[in-house]
């Protein structure tokens, strides 16, 4: 398919990412479960990375689920995510490399939609002091405008969502050389999904949930994957296992 042909999702995707909010409520009922079934971590740190115009509140969630399982977690700590205004992008890389210094152990990165794209640059940056990449709903592929956003990215941020590959990391569309795993889904209202699928790589991977935009941060499929994909050994990084009862939960990313 042409990349300048892709559409946004569709006015009705767009409302239904109300769903967010009932969303929200499916994990707090969920988290027993979750607790018992998610694998604890190993105590390295994390950093998660908020989306467009959202703050580290909107990711208080899944930092304290995560935090529960044993990892340091960590916001970005930069107020309200309004784009790549000057002297942010130098402010995440020390954020990392403290992060990194202060445990003396690499860091994961959880980027939530544009918040994953900077997850993804700054592992192509820092890939010494990055451990691996998780982004959720993420459009780093494709035609920029194929999100029901680009308009506010473009107002918030000055820049221009064509001039987004000469920003720090080079082509966003091009994989980190770490551990990545794009989480995503096909009813996304914010983001068209084929942009935020990633590239088939050996050391990356695909997992599709049914979520909406707005509450891939919370829904307990995503969280389940998050903490799956965390508590993997350093240096022994495998492609998630959807076979058993999760198939019920992840359909196959590569169905047609």
């Amino acid at each position: 398919m042409n990349a300048h042909a892709m559409k946004p999702p569709s006015r009705l995707l767009f409302a239904l990412e109300l769903r967010a909010f009932p969303e929200l409520g499916g994990f707090v009922a969920s988290l027993p479960l979750l607790t018992a079934l998610a694998p604890r971590g190993d105590g390295h740190p994390v950093l998660v990375l908020p989306g467009l115009v959202t703050s580290d509140r909107s990711t208080v969630p899944l930092r304290s689920f995560l935090k529960g399982r044993g990892y340091a977690t960590y916001g970005w700590a930069l107020g309200r995510n309004y784009g790549p205004l000057p002297g942010f992008e130098q402010k995440m890389l020390d954020r990392v490399k403290k992060l990194a210094d202060k445990h003396g152990r690499k860091v994961s990165l959880v980027g939530w939609s544009l918040g994953g794209i900077y997850a993804r640059q700054l592992a192509k940056m820092l890939p010494d002091e990055v451990r691996g990449v998780i982004t959720l709903g993420s459009p780093f592929n494709g035609d920029p405008r194929a999100t029901n956003a680009w308009k506010l990215y473009e107002f918030t941020s000055g820049h221009k969502v064509d001039d987004r590959e000469r920003h720090m990391g080079g082509a966003i569309s091009d994989s980190p050389p770490v551990p990545t795993t794009a989480i995503f889904s096909r009813s996304d209202g914010i983001c068209a999904w084929q942009n935020c699928v990633e590239n088939d790589l050996p050391h990356t991977e695909s997992i599709e949930v049914e979520a909406s935009h707005c509450g891939l941060g919370h829904h307990p499929a995503v969280v389940y994957a998050v903490a799956d994909r965390l508590a993997q050994p350093e240096g022994q990084w495998k492609k998630f296992d959807r076979s058993g009862f999760k198939a019920l939960f992840y359909p196959d990313p590569k169905r047609a």
